[in-house]
């Protein structure tokens, strides 16, 4: 995170006795990355965060891929997907590496149990409905266009106030605001596309003290495992530090132009360790007399590109639906489909509404995702079927 914060009481000093008013020691919690040399927030419960009473079973957690085949292009249409669950238990995944992994969640209702991702942080994009994720760092809203970041331990529970569909991706390595939208210190920068300002972070919740025994899933280690804790896991009297979950609004993101097309790093809205989440939002086209809005064709080298769609009707492509995954894989180029470039001469902006993944190591497609393969769109671009 670009920021410190503190929220509710926390000692003068750390790693000092802080007390609670019957005398007894509130008990501190340092949440920190790369051992002791990363980020790291510090949290003062009012019971020990480490008490279990009951453990419960395992669940292995398996992705089953595709074999391969042909090199194409691919085309999900994710829409209709149809296995709603809460926004943990309707996840379903449909690509992943070694770095990375992409999912749609249905939630029709709210988590039951508090959940914990022990092995990665997770990025939401929340596409349709509302809630308040609540988590030991208190409660942060959302709706619909945002990104929910949620850094790796953070024990929550996911309210869903309205049907939520998101898209989620999952790596077990920081997913950070770019490093070249930062100074030295950390501020955001003056041509960065979205500053501090944007960035909604969670409000103070008293703790919760209750005793018993709270069920808490943690994926890690291959799988799910439960644990029933003895004390609320959200008995936190405050903290401070650089680590918490926040949200940003894609609405916010506000798109870089110029007098001829600008290649998708402009669009960059965060980064992990061999990939990168960019946002294609409304902007107006470019401005050169003869520029063609309409990206080029290009080699994908050594990334693979997928291309959630949200909302409008995106420039360059054909066939493609509110909810279309487009994977385009590395060793084939892609492009405008035909017509397209021609039909945006003399645009003069877009209201398209998508999100871009490029990861740098092939994605495997789950299987998941072939019940809504698109199986004519590798040939989309072709004037003739061979």
């Amino acid at each position: 995170m670009p920021y410190y914060l503190s929220r509710g009481d926390v000692p003068h000093k750390r790693h000092t006795q802080f007390r609670q008013p019957d005398g007894s020691l509130y008990r501190e919690e340092v949440f920190g990355t790369k051992g002791f040399s990363g980020v790291e927030s510090i949290l003062y419960h009012v019971q020990p965060p480490t008490a279990v009473v009951r453990l419960g079973g395992f669940e292995p957690f398996t992705l089953s891929r595709e074999e391969q085949g042909p090199l194409r292009h691919r085309h999900f249409r994710t829409a209709q997907l149809n296995a709603p669950g809460d926004p943990i238990r309707g996840r379903q995944y449909l690509l992943g590496n070694e770095d990375v992994l992409l999912a749609i969640c249905q939630a029709q209702r709210s988590t039951e149990v508090f959940y914990k991702n022990g092995e990665a942080d997770e990025l939401w994009f929340i596409h349709e409905g509302r809630g308040v994720l609540h988590s030991m760092f208190g409660d942060l809203p959302f709706e619909p266009g945002d990104y929910v970041v949620i850094p790796c331990g953070t024990i929550f529970l996911a309210e869903v106030a309205e049907p939520v569909r998101y898209l989620l991706i999952e790596s077990p390595h920081p997913i950070e605001v770019p490093r070249r939208y930062r100074n030295e210190y950390g501020q955001m920068l003056e041509h960065a596309p979205f500053c501090e300002r944007d960035l909604r972070v969670p409000t103070y919740v008293p703790p919760r003290s209750e005793s018993g025994a709270f069920p808490l899933v943690v994926k890690a280690r291959g799988g799910y495992s439960t644990l029933y804790l003895e004390h609320h896991p959200f008995d936190v009297v405050g903290w401070d530090g650089y680590v918490y979950p926040y949200a940003f609004n894609i609405e916010d993101f506000e798109p870089i132009t110029g007098r001829i097309h600008q290649p998708p790093p402009v669009h960059q809205t965060f980064a992990g360790h061999n990939f990168v989440v960019c946002s294609f939002v409304p902007r107006l086209f470019d401005y050169h007399p003869l520029s063609i809005p309409a990206p080029y064709n290009h080699s994908n080298i050594d990334s693979d590109e997928v291309l959630y769609y949200v909302r409008g009707n995106f420039m360059s492509r054909r066939g493609i639906e509110v909810g279309s995954i487009t994977l385009h894989p590395s060793g084939i180029p892609h492009g405008p489909h035909p017509g397209t470039a021609e039909a945006s001469i003399g645009k003069s902006g877009t209201e398209e509404l998508a999100v871009m993944m490029d990861t740098f190591r092939p994605l495997s497609v789950l299987t998941p995702a072939l019940a809504v393969e698109d199986e004519d769109y590798p040939y989309s671009w072709a004037s003739r079927r061979g």
